[in-house]
């Protein structure tokens, strides 16, 4: 059996596991694997990243600009696009598969233990998301890395990632989503997110609402934490447009950053980026030391997102972003309105039926010229009929497509009708993940061919 196989195995083997949306409000089952494991995630420094939106990609920006200070770096994100050793980089590249199957084979004799403790306790056996983040552990362990940039997986206090100690605590915006698990209000949400916040860590935050920012100021103060708020300690002064992404000017808590290039689109990745900045600098420099120039251009310049604003097609013009909520698709939409020039765009949407599907119809609805109502390939997915029926409800154009092939066929012929329309695949990740694959077998950036 060769790597590529072994490491296939490991994910055919989480896969028959509770799935990653199966979660319990605690971490001991993860911890007790990684007790046995010799606490792994206790071998480098951690920055904890957790809020509503903006995670992954501010997750990638902060990972890139500590690869350019020539720290070793892991890096653990979720969900993947097209391949599950995505959610695991060393150095800004995915782990091997050779690593990942010999951190399996390390973890797995404890796996059986654990199971067999937690059944004989009446307890279920680990599931998906908790083997994959002790599978993260070790492979960032065994690298071994400098620092790992670790997202939470849902919320914070009880995500499996909270088995690691952060020193840096970071926050993006905290919005409604997962209210089934996390809360019906800004302040519940946000009281579970907060619990990533150890002792003496550094924590940063990007703008927040009045009620999330009590309750993070309260939590860093019970830790003895510090804590710094953008447009407070820290802001993003100026974005603009430039070739291929926009340049940014950032007041970081140590030092101001003018007019650097970020290869991304939309202004919710400047305010990212600006979030990022502080968490490095709190990291390495205590938030007292500038990040050198050199290295700043560097790291920002080298950031990618997949799925984020990403062009995978041209004549016509096609983007893919990951936008799965109200908010994320509010952001999408005024990237569209501000980073682009066309006069219409197609949306094709397709959504996960755990989602608020009717807010993110709502949010689009403003860009949206035509939609072309789909389905990720999942069986949470929501039936493209039920999204045809809220875009119906906000007074839009829309077709149904049983599956992405036809509704990308659809809305990429109905864009090369005309040089000022263009297309936007948006609504789920895994649609994205999709999308990049489709792209790439059709080679969309060859341009429409009827």
């Amino acid at each position: 059996m060769n790597d590529r196989d072994r490491a296939d195995a490991v994910y055919a083997s989480l896969l028959t596991r509770q799935g990653e949306k199966w979660v319990q409000p605690r971490v001991e089952r993860t911890a007790r694997v990684l007790t046995y494991l010799d606490d792994p995630q206790r071998t480098y420094r951690v920055v904890h990243v957790t809020g509503t939106n903006g995670k992954t990609s501010t997750s990638r920006m902060i990972e890139s600009l500590l690869r350019a200070h020539d720290l070793r770096t892991g890096l653990f994100t979720s969900p993947h696009l097209e391949r599950f050793t995505e959610r695991i980089m060393i150095d800004g590249e995915p782990a091997s598969d050779a690593a990942v199957a010999d951190a399996w084979d390390e973890i797995a004799p404890f796996v059986d233990l654990v199971d067999a403790e937690l059944a004989a306790d009446g307890d279920a056996p680990l599931t998906f998301f908790e083997l994959l983040t002790v599978l993260a552990f070790v492979v960032c362990a065994d690298a071994p890395v400098d620092v790992l940039v670790l997202e939470v997986g849902m919320g914070g206090a009880w995500d499996s990632t909270n088995t690691a100690d952060g020193d840096v605590a970071v926050f993006t915006p905290i919005a409604l989503d997962h209210t089934d698990r996390l809360g019906d209000t800004i302040a519940e949400i946000a009281t579970v997110k907060s619990g990533i916040i150890k002792d003496g860590a550094a924590v940063v935050s990007a703008k927040q609402d009045a009620a999330a920012a009590e309750v993070l100021r309260r939590a860093a103060a019970a830790h003895g934490a510090t804590i710094a708020f953008e447009g407070e300690a820290f802001a993003l002064v100026s974005d603009s447009l430039a070739v291929g992404g926009q340049a940014i000017t950032v007041r970081g808590l140590a030092g101001t950053y003018a007019d650097e290039y970020l290869p991304l689109y939309g202004s919710h990745q400047a305010f990212n980026a600006a979030l990022a900045i502080a968490a490095v600098e709190s990291l390495i420099g205590g938030a007292t030391r500038p990040i050198a120039g050199g290295v700043l251009s560097q790291g920002l310049a080298e950031t990618t997102s997949p799925g984020r604003l990403q062009l995978v097609g041209i004549a016509p013009t096609v983007l893919v972003d990951a936008a799965h909520n109200p908010h994320g698709a509010r952001a999408l939409v005024d990237a569209l309105r501000t980073a682009f020039d066309f006069d219409e765009w197609g949306v094709v949407l397709g959504a996960l039926d755990d989602k608020d599907v009717a807010g993110i119809v709502a949010a689009v609805a403003p860009a949206a010229a035509h939609v072309f109502a789909t389905a990720p390939r999942s069986e949470r997915a929501a039936p493209p009929d039920t999204i045809a029926d809220h875009v119906e409800t906000a007074g839009l154009p829309v077709t149904v497509h049983d599956d992405l092939d036809g509704a990308a066929e659809a809305a990429r012929a109905w864009a090369a009708a005309s040089d000022r329309r263009a297309v936007v695949i948006a609504g789920s990740v895994v649609l994205a993940g999709e999308a990049l694959a489709l792209s790439a077998a059709e080679d969309w950036k060859a341009g429409w061919h009827e």
